[in-house]
């Protein structure tokens, strides 16, 4: 069967059909791992602009807040952990301050009168004396002889930058809330307290060292209604003109 000669040329057309076939299925092969690997250069090279881009697109969240008895519309900044460690002393001693000397509780009267006096400049001190006096009719020791009182709640410190030889400003928003001698509420007064203060250091007088041992001091002050409120009342304890 070797020798017919139309037998061979069948053998040697079905070995070279064979033999392309083969060499299609490499060639295939070949392309097929082209393409594969162009997907992974291309895939990488995708998740290397992803990294890229990754820091500059993220989401900050803002808490928008609102007051519901004014209508006063401030953002609250985010806390980062990373606040100065003066701002921080800086914030609790202006609260303090608000709080001690805006207040009015005849069984307080006494060490809030110290306490406030041991945060003031000599200036501020003598208007404290004086609005204290009791020859002064709008004393809170005249006003308050009856058992009211004068609560105070911080809602926002604020600090607006340096001010002068070396100061800083800030405000301070609170409320005042006044209560007749029976614990019912006498009117509210929002109010805004804009004042410098600077660090003196430690006083040398123990008596205000106890109260202020960092020597915070409060070198102007300003007081302001936010808004007209009801009941004098609640202005008429410790509020300056």
């Amino acid at each position: 069967m070797s020798g017919d000669p139309s037998l061979a040329g069948y053998l040697e057309e079905a070995a070279s059909w064979d033999a392309e076939r083969v060499l299609q299925t490499q060639r295939d092969a070949r392309m097929a791992w082209r393409v594969a690997a162009g997907a992974c250069l291309c895939a990488l090279g995708l998740m290397s602009a992803l990294v890229v881009l990754l820091p500059l697109k993220r989401v900050e969240p803002y808490l928008i807040r609102v007051d519901s008895r004014t209508g006063v519309v401030d953002v609250v900044p985010p806390y980062r952990g990373g606040t100065h460690f003066g701002l921080t002393i800086a914030r609790y001693f202006l609260m303090r301050y608000i709080a001690v000397c805006e207040r009015f509780d005849y069984a307080m009267a006494e060490a809030d009168y110290e306490q406030c006096g041991a945060f003031n400049s000599s200036q501020l001190n003598e208007a404290l004396y004086a609005r204290w006096a009791r020859g002064n009719p709008r004393s809170p020791l005249n006003v308050h002889r009856d058992g009211s009182t004068v609560s105070v709640r911080i809602e926002a410190v604020s600090f607006l930058g340096p001010g002068v030889s070396g100061e800083r400003l800030a405000q301070v928003r609170f409320e005042r809330i006044a209560r007749q001698v029976d614990g019912t509420p006498d009117g509210t007064g929002q109010w805004i307290a804009t004042l410098t203060y600077r660090f003196t250091g430690a006083p040398a007088n123990p008596a205000v060292r106890r109260w202020n041992p960092l020597g915070f001091e409060v070198t102007a002050l300003e007081l302001d209604r936010e808004v007209l409120g009801p009941s004098p009342s609640a202005q008429s304890g410790k509020g300056r003109s």
